[in-house]
């Protein structure tokens, strides 16, 4: 099974308080479905969002950035910089 991730404006956390953070967060959600805002707000932070990274599960916390509406995880590459798309997927122009 591969690490529960999660990542604070951009830093990883130790797997053992990453693990503690993804408990209750699923715990939260289990009661409060859907309601990503509370749970932030529960632990300090502006914002959670989901997302998957390399095909593993992340949670992605800020102090700064904004709640998002609950929707679909993003997926993310380590192949990719953050906020940039592979050149392959991007949508190519005719010449």
């Amino acid at each position: 099974m591969s690490a529960l991730r999660v990542v604070v404006d951009g830093e990883p956390l130790p797997d053992d308080d990453a693990r503690g953070l993804w408990r209750r967060f699923s715990d939260w959600m289990e009661e409060h479905p859907g309601d990503l805002a509370g749970f932030a707000r529960e632990e300090g932070f502006a914002s959670v969002h989901p997302e998957m990274h390399d095909g593993a599960p992340a949670l992605v916390l800020s102090r700064v950035a904004a709640q998002k509406p609950y929707g679909p995880a993003p997926k993310k590459s380590a192949k990719a910089p953050a906020g940039r798309t592979p050149v392959s997927s991007r949508a190519r122009r005719p010449r």
